[in-house]
């Protein structure tokens, strides 16, 4: 099923969700083409029928790739992982393997899904409170978890598809001012995983759309 075609990716610079498809993309070292979604511009490019048509749920990511159109990051990274050659993001050993979902699911189901826009939008004025206790509250979770898994990387001393989820994370959680230092684990690997080519070259800074003042 394969096809010469680049995959596109419809995202948006600072989504989380985006981000994990990107850093994908990046490891594996496939070029792809970016269609941006303004999740706030004209109140938000997602909700357009036209957006719709591709993902009912309107929200960011899409991904076209193989004659198909992919939502929902975990789903699409495991897709690539699948179809693609290079380096594997889901480990082989069924246990870590395990892990590693364990992981992914704490920060895609019990963190990231309560901090994102739509949530804060509808919380109004205590919205960063709000972020900042759920962000906490998950990492609490994720910190003991981490420090039972972690080699050099979230789970053992190779790259997983954990790894892609933790750092779109910790940049929310430092966006809203929660201390990322009092999780030693968490921090010790982000900061492990910024300086991974793959990681840099798909952070929020530097994309097509990225506006002026937030570029790197």
């Amino acid at each position: 099923m394969a096809t010469h075609d680049k995959p596109i990716l419809h995202g948006y610079f600072r989504s989380s969700c985006s981000w994990r498809v990107r850093i994908a993309f990046a490891l594996k070292g496939i070029e792809y083409e970016q269609i941006p979604v303004n999740l706030i511009k004209d109140g938000g490019q997602q909700l357009t029928d036209q957006y719709k048509a591709l993902n009912p749920m309107q929200q960011v990511p899409v991904v076209e790739m193989d004659g198909i159109t992919l939502s929902q990051s975990l789903a699409v990274i495991q897709y690539i992982d699948e179809t693609r050659p290079g380096p594997k993001l889901l480990p082989a050993c069924p246990k870590r393997r395990a892990q590693v979902r364990v992981i992914c699911d704490v920060i895609a189901s019990g963190i990231q899904p309560l901090q994102n826009l739509y949530v804060l939008q509808k919380i109004g004025a205590d919205k960063v409170e709000w972020a900042q206790h759920f962000i906490q509250r998950g990492f609490q979770a994720l910190e003991p978890i981490l420090k039972e898994t972690a080699g050099t990387y979230c789970v053992g001393d190779e790259l997983s598809m954990a790894d892609i989820c933790i750092v779109p994370q910790v940049y929310n959680a430092q966006r809203f001012k929660v201390d990322v230092g009092q999780f030693p684990t968490i921090d010790r690997l982000n900061q492990t995983l910024e300086e991974i080519e793959a990681f840099r070259v798909s952070h929020p800074s530097c994309q097509p759309d990225t506006p002026a003042d937030l570029r790197a």
